[in-house]
């Protein structure tokens, strides 16, 4: 398969991209995947006031793997200014080597407030925030990247002005997620949306929606021409899918479809990296009262039914793997799994993770209003990360 992406010079083999998923992509998470296969692997959402606050929760999350060679920071911010001070203090104390600007997140708290994948219908706006962070950024050639959607709903689409802005601006590339805001995650992605991009910027133009196989993200290259794919929802419970991309990028055939008993040992290593993780956080952990085994254990549970999605596991079991407070108590349960039950080809090509339907976008008053207006919205910053 032909496609070519690199990041400040280095390529990006294979091209690909995990993205930035609020609860999921910590130091963990992205640890587990990067053994599976190589990439670029993104933090969660940092918004630019708990960065500059110094937040301890964010503090954690901007932390990175001493073997993470790219360290991809991605920014959430609605004022232009608060997005140059946060990426003065990524530059001044050598923070990342990527920053990657959030202008995507459909959910109503953000878009409420004017950011995320409403923001880019400020057209003025959006320029000002992605050019600040750009030209902050060039003192230490950290190269800026730009993650949207294809626009507020179908009557004010955004992403090929937006993406022309971006480029423009001097960013290293451009993902679309093609679904509007309002699609939220319903339906099918629009790839032609995609390839449309593609051809009308110079820029590498990434694409993202509905990559639930490493041949999906092989078909989008092949129908949208896009210079590589970013994965969210379809590594969830799937760490692996980072090693088939790695093969069918490298024209490899072979897939990862592990009997239950193998799902159980990665299930065992997630949940262990997160304690031990949670564990060097002395300070954060005492201040909240948490012990850390139970916080790691507590943070594992999401990730229990995408694990377990098809196999034939009992409602019992699966309730209590979903409640576990220690290690020892994991470990215990997963040994009550069938071993040998065969990896569920019926979840083969399925969507994995949130679901839901498309609904009406939540937006500051006037918002539509006049798109060249530049005025920041009153309390549009949020001060915590993550999502």
């Amino acid at each position: 398969m032909t496609a070519s992406l690199s990041l400040a010079g280095k390529p990006v083999s294979p091209p690909v991209v995990l993205a930035p998923m609020a609860g999921i992509t910590n130091l963990p998470f992205r640890k587990l995947c990067r053994e599976q296969g190589a990439g670029i692997y993104v933090c969660e959402m940092i918004t630019t006031v708990a960065l500059t606050q110094r937040n301890p929760k964010t503090m954690r999350l901007i932390e990175f793997d001493p073997e993470e060679q790219t360290r991809s920071l991605q920014l959430y911010g609605v004022d232009p200014a608060g997005m140059r001070k946060a990426v003065q203090m990524i530059v001044d104390e050598d923070l990342a080597d990527h920053v990657d600007l959030n202008f995507g997140c459909p959910v109503p708290k953000v878009t409420r407030r004017g950011g995320g994948s409403a923001l880019p219908w400020k057209r003025r706006l959006f320029r000002e925030i992605v050019t600040a962070a750009v030209e902050t950024a060039a003192v230490r050639d950290i190269p800026v990247t730009v993650k949207m959607r294809k626009g507020i709903d179908d009557d004010h689409l955004t992403y090929l002005e937006a993406g022309r802005i971006a480029q423009d601006a001097g960013v290293a590339w451009v993902a679309l997620h093609g679904r509007t805001a309002a699609e939220r995650y319903s339906g099918t992605a629009d790839w032609d949306a995609i390839a449309t991009l593609k051809e009308h910027l110079d820029v590498p133009v990434l694409g993202n929606g509905d990559i639930w196989e490493a041949d999906d993200a092989l078909r989008m290259v092949e129908q949208t021409g896009c210079d590589g794919v970013v994965v969210g929802r379809g590594c969830l419970g799937r760490p692996w899918l980072f090693g088939d991309l790695e093969a069918g990028f490298n024209g490899r055939s072979e897939r990862k479809m592990p009997p239950l008993g193998e799902v159980a040992k990665v299930m065992l290593r997630h949940a262990t990296l997160l304690v031990e993780w949670l564990a060097g956080a002395e300070s954060y952990e005492a201040r909240r009262n948490i012990d850390a085994e139970e916080h790691g254990c507590r943070e594992f549970r999401k990730h229990v039914s995408w694990y377990l999605k098809g196999f034939p596991v009992g409602g019992e079991l699966r309730r209590s793997l979903s409640m576990i407070s220690t290690l020892n108590e994991l470990e215990d349960l997963l040994g009550k799994l069938e071993a040998d039950a065969p990896f569920p080809e019926s979840t083969i090509g399925k969507p994995r993770g949130r679901t839901n339907s498309p609904g009406k976008v939540t937006l500051p008053d006037g918002w539509l209003d006049d798109r060249d207006d530049c005025t920041v919205p009153e309390g549009a910053e949020i001060d915590s990360s993550g999502g």
